[in-house]
């Protein structure tokens, strides 16, 4: 039988959510009394998905959350020990495990920069033990939430700055968790609302959402007719509600939403004066928008939804179809992941680097500087060359935040000031132009050193 909280995730569950080799090399670093060397690691990603010509980094405030609860409770100690694979692990890691609590130095791009592969979005900087220890959520939370933050920047790049986009996507993300991920991701990246309850309460949002088929076909087939009493229902409790039409035959809907829109009293507008719209869920949403839009009264809007992605939608805005918003979930929240690595840089103020074929790493901690034409990946300790911004800002000093992090609105406004300021062919969706990023003088200085003693 299941344990009754397994899909519950508290902090006092966050030591354990990691990768075995994590505490396996740990018990090794302190049993070769290596463990408080000072390590850097770095996070970044080799290469772009396919017919991305940027990422949008997202994911350091679930990181800085993780990083300040990280604690290993008694309960969860005494759970290690009964697997019986650390019976000959030094007393130290356990003494160590016991008092953990972060004590490094992070360094990370805001949320919502534009970054590009092999530029870090993150660097840790701490005891060699603790900096491998929190590989595995960093990870997690840093690859998916920048998995959903380019995609929706790539739609609200497709749809323009006036559409209303709406993140519809719990149903099909990969676990309750990665539902709330997502939506709060696809929030900072552009979109207006998402429909997830728990995730727009949190984040202080109004949640957003339509009706669903089946509550047409219920009180449709209960009441012995068509669509008119559901949406007569669902209007009377919820009468700036946006109606489902293609239950059925979606132009018979949208005369039926017309009627009930042309009927509806000045006192049940909200305070906009807002009517009401229609969302169509199939078809040829192109054809269908303007037949609907043109049966509909002045001024009610057309939602469109049904698996979504910026392709289409790019697609749908360039037709100039009547379409004010767009509701995405399936396309968003899925897709070709984010390959996101965290790789040891230096020890011990030594660089380091991966050298096996394909999987080569750049060797020593880095910073990167934004120019108007370009970036330049030098050495963490260079200062900038003139015209250049460098990105990486330190966030957490021995453990502690330093300030606190944008909210929301602000990181949105990153995102889309991050996109804007590149140029069109790196932003265009399918074969994007490369943005150019060389190493600085000095960081390939370092590279030649390391590949020559290597």
């Amino acid at each position: 039988m299941v344990s009754p909280d397994f899909s519950s995730l508290q902090p006092q569950d966050y030591g354990l959510l990691t990768d075995l080799y994590q505490f396996t090399m740990a018990a090794c670093y302190v049993g070769e009394g290596l463990e408080n060397q000072p390590a850097a690691f770095e996070l970044f990603v080799r290469r772009l998905p396919t017919d991305y010509g940027y990422l949008i980094a997202m994911g350091l405030a679930q990181a800085v959350e993780y990083l300040q609860q990280l604690h290993f409770p008694p309960e969860a100690l005494q759970a290690l020990r009964e697997t019986g694979i650390f019976a000959e692990a030094p007393q130290r890691f356990w003494e160590l495990l016991a008092s953990c609590r972060f004590e490094g130095d992070v360094w990370a791009v805001p949320e919502g920069t534009a970054v590009f592969a092999n530029e870090p979005l993150l660097r840790v900087e701490a005891p060699l033990w603790q900096a491998q220890l929190v590989e595995t959520y960093l990870l997690t939370t840093f690859n998916y939430q920048t998995l959903i933050a380019t995609k929706a920047a790539r739609m609200r790049d497709a749809a323009g700055d006036e559409a209303i986009l709406l993140e519809f996507g719990t149903r099909r993300a990969f676990s309750p968790q990665a539902g709330l991920w997502a939506a709060r991701a696809a929030l900072a990246a552009g979109f207006n609302a998402t429909s997830n309850v728990l995730a727009a309460l949190k984040l202080r949002r109004k949640p957003a959402g339509t009706m669903a088929h089946s509550l047409v076909m219920a009180i449709a087939a209960l009441s012995g007719g068509d669509e008119t009493r559901a949406f007569q229902a669902f209007r009377r409790y919820f009468p700036q509600a946006v109606l489902l039409i293609d239950t059925y035959d979606p132009i018979q809907g949208a005369r039926t939403a017309a009627q009930l829109f042309a009927a509806t009293q000045p006192d049940q507008l909200g305070s906009r004066g807002e009517i009401g719209g229609v969302r169509i869920d199939s078809g040829d949403l192109e054809v269908l928008s303007r037949q609907v839009k043109a049966i509909l009264p002045q001024g009610a809007p057309v939602f469109v939804s049904g698996d979504l992605d910026e392709y289409e939608i790019e697609r749908l805005h360039r037709s100039q179809a009547p379409i004010s918003g767009y509701g995405v979930g399936t396309r968003l929240v899925t897709g070709e992941g984010v390959n996101g690595v965290y790789k040891l840089v230096e020890i011990n103020g030594i660089p380091v680097a991966k050298a096996s074929f394909a999987k080569a790493t750049l060797p020593g901690r880095k910073q990167i500087f934004r120019g108007p034409e370009g970036d330049l990946l030098g050495h963490a300790d260079e200062t900038s060359p003139p015209g250049y911004e460098p990105l990486l800002r330190q966030i957490m000093r021995r453990g502690v935040l330093l300030e606190p992090l944008p909210d929301l609105e602000a990181i949105a406004r990153t995102s889309r000031a991050s996109v804007l300021r590149l140029p069109p062919g790196v932003r265009q969706l399918r074969q994007p132009d490369p943005w150019p990023v060389a190493l600085s003088p000095a960081l390939q200085q370092v590279k030649e050193r390391q590949l020559g003693s290597s």
